[in-house]
């Protein structure tokens, strides 16, 4: 999937950052292409890590900066779960990943539901708005383990 989508992504992201009178790096086209290998969620810390050990030269402060350009431009979107830790997601040209959460023990299951994006689409259409994505965090309590 990495070549379907990167081609777009790129062209998304350097129209924005030339809006911004920013250079497309060669840092920032690394961070998005580790943005794209990621499967779900992940941390910005999580990636930073993943980059290193894939032998991609990154500061934080590189990192930091391009995931804030990033969910500027509308590529990504932050998460917040927990409360404490932000967590991030691709969403250009992704389905809507939505997530259940424990409040006990922090247990995540994420999903993806075709009705809850028909009921976002109808929603939309009622109020004239155009959908372009959703997030859902429903926080709950697993069964305990006994």
């Amino acid at each position: 999937m990495q070549q379907d989508v990167m081609a777009p992504l790129c062209s998304v992201f350097r129209r924005y950052l030339l809006s911004q009178n920013l250079k497309y790096t060669p840092e920032r086209a690394d961070i998005l292409n580790a943005i794209i290998d990621q499967d779900g969620l992940f941390e910005a810390e999580t990636l930073m890590t993943a980059m290193r050990k894939s032998d991609y030269q990154v500061s934080k402060a590189t990192l930091y900066r391009s995931i804030k350009l990033l969910r500027e431009a509308g590529i990504i979107q932050e998460v917040m779960i927990d409360g404490k830790q932000s967590h991030y997601q691709l969403i250009y040209a992704r389905k809507p990943i939505d997530t259940m959460v424990c409040m006990r023990t922090g247990e995540r299951i994420e999903f993806s539901s075709g009705e809850l994006i028909e009921w976002r689409d109808e929603l939309c259409k009622e109020h004239g708005w155009d959908p372009v994505g959703h997030r859902v965090v429903i926080y709950a309590l697993s069964p305990e383990d006994s």
